[in-house]
């Protein structure tokens, strides 16, 4: 992936013109012309995108929906066999696509190489393997008295999987392919039909993964891609009667309007949502693993991950060690170039997210916050760099404290019991990840199993893949990863008879 500490040349894969929607089976231009997509580490145009037109989403919506009876219609074969096919055509195209997605998003070269593509090819792969679990139930026959209905009988009954119908597929701009095929690869599974709509910031990569699925054979229709530079496009697809189901990964805020927008239709909804992970660090811990744990959200990404461990709460009796190890940890990573290979933490998103990182810091100052490690003046003058920044002396009342930044910040909070930190960790809107670090494993454990959060690891911050992956409070609705992505796009449908 590297030439002499750098990516190779980042050159986009089509010209401005060149770059289209998919929409029942055609490549046409956005509506509404189209809009720039800009390099966050160098603020660089790396080409248009489509900007698409209510009508645009319309007719994806309605081809959707056309397409929809002869899919669901389709064998569980057919279906796995055309998903394994999309996982290895994406295999192939991998080194072509790593640039582009580092161009877009501002990932660094490790991140983007091995995550952006890599996992939406494992993603493809699991659920070719899941489109072929027979979920079905056959129920045992049930003597049913007389009602005043019908007369007594035997009856028989048959729970079956059904798809759910048009999946609208909004992605987020951190992972925008791995997200987007987290999303449609179970929906398309189970039958279902998809409608994607990228992120506005980097929409170029998913149109590829949309050239990719028509190329090895998805029929028209079934899958529909629309992009767009503001909320537009979303809102016309969520609130479209042709979606039954709306799968969304993005702010709490937007999810809450996608909610309303989707109510007088019952939409299905499916959401990943913002996250302010909890990390309890108890007086037992191992802080050479915390402080590892704990420095991912200035790593990774450049902490734009809902389930980054941004919230740190730590035994006051191990509150100086921490607040010194996380310094020494964030002054030693490398702000810089996403295509040097040495470069630990790129660009944040856009202008407008780093202003707001910066908002929230500074509001965290205002509030009485301590800034151990400021990381607003590093990194290059040119692009959207902000650098590992750590708040210590903090509280749960302060706004870095409270609200999801999605940026290299973390928070310091202490505590002196364990009901205390349990109390500290809950005081929050959300529950996405938390986290607990600990020696005593079972007590760890008995820490987790009382934190209101969707997921929660103990002394680490990876992940198990077949879990079920969702939030709670306004971290999101439902839950899919594993088999449970694949009874998110289903819906149950019952059979009986009688005999």
């Amino acid at each position: 992936m590297t030439e002499g500490g750098r990516c190779p040349n980042v050159r986009p894969m089509a010209t401005m013109n060149e770059y289209r929607q998919l929409i029942g089976g055609e490549w046409v231009p956005g509506g509404d012309g189209t809009y720039d997509i800009i390099n966050p580490a160098t603020e660089q145009v790396v080409t248009g995108a489509p900007e698409a037109s209510a009508e645009d989403v319309a007719r994806a919506a309605a081809a959707a929906k056309e397409a929809l009876p002869a899919w669901s219609r389709t064998t569980p074969e057919e279906r796995s066999a055309l998903l394994a096919a999309a996982g290895k055509e994406l295999a192939k195209r991998t080194p072509e696509l790593i640039p582009l997605v580092i161009s877009e998003t501002g990932a660094t070269s490790s991140v983007g190489s091995l995550m952006q593509i890599p996992v939406a090819i494992s993603r493809f792969d699991r659920y070719a393997r899941g489109a072929l679990y027979d979920q079905n139930v056959a129920l045992p026959p049930q003597p049913i008295g007389t009602t005043p209905l019908a007369a007594g009988a035997l009856m028989a009954g048959y729970a079956r999987k059904v798809p759910v119908g048009v999946v609208a597929c909004i992605a987020p701009y951190n992972f925008p392919t791995t997200s987007m095929v987290g999303k449609i690869a179970p929906a398309l599974a189970t039958g279902n039909t998809v409608v994607m709509k990228p992120a506005p910031q980097d929409p170029l990569c998913v149109i590829e993964l949309a050239k990719i699925l028509e190329d090895v054979g998805f029929p028209k229709g079934v899958i529909n891609i629309v992009t767009g530079s503001g909320p537009a496009a979303g809102v016309n697809l969520v609130s479209d009667p042709n979606v039954d189901m709306v799968s969304f990964t993005g702010s709490s805020a937007v999810g809450a309007s996608i909610v309303a927008a989707g109510a007088p239709t019952m939409k299905r909804q499916l959401h990943e949502l913002g996250g302010k992970g909890a990390c309890i660090v108890l007086e037992d811990a191992d802080m050479e693993k915390a402080v590892a744990g704990i420095a991912s959200v200035w790593a990774f990404h450049s902490g734009q991950i809902c389930t980054a461990p941004t919230r740190v709460i730590v035994h006051r009796s191990r509150y100086d060690e921490l607040v010194t190890r996380l310094e020494g940890a964030a002054r030693a990573l490398k702000v810089g170039d996403p295509l040097d290979a040495a470069t630990q933490v790129g660009p944040v998103i856009s202008a407008v997210q780093l202003g707001r990182i910066q908002a929230m810091i500074e509001a965290g100052v205002s509030e009485g916050a301590e800034i151990v490690v400021d990381g607003r003046n590093a990194g290059p003058d040119k692009g959207y760099f902000i650098g590992p920044t750590l708040l210590a002396g903090c509280n749960n009342t302060m706004t870095p404290v409270r609200e999801e930044i999605f940026g290299p910040v973390v928070v310091v909070v202490p505590f002196d019991t364990v009901d205390d930190a349990i109390s500290i960790a809950n005081d929050s809107d959300y529950g996405l990840f938390s986290y607990v670090f600990g020696a005593d494993t079972p007590a760890a454990y008995e820490v987790a199993k009382e934190i209101r959060s969707g997921r929660v690891g103990i002394n680490s911050v990876q992940t198990h893949h077949e879990t079920p992956f969702g939030g709670f409070k306004m971290s999101g609705i439902g839950r899919d990863g594993g088999n449970w992505g694949l009874d998110a796009y289903t819906e149950w449908q019952s059979i009986i008879w009688g005999s």
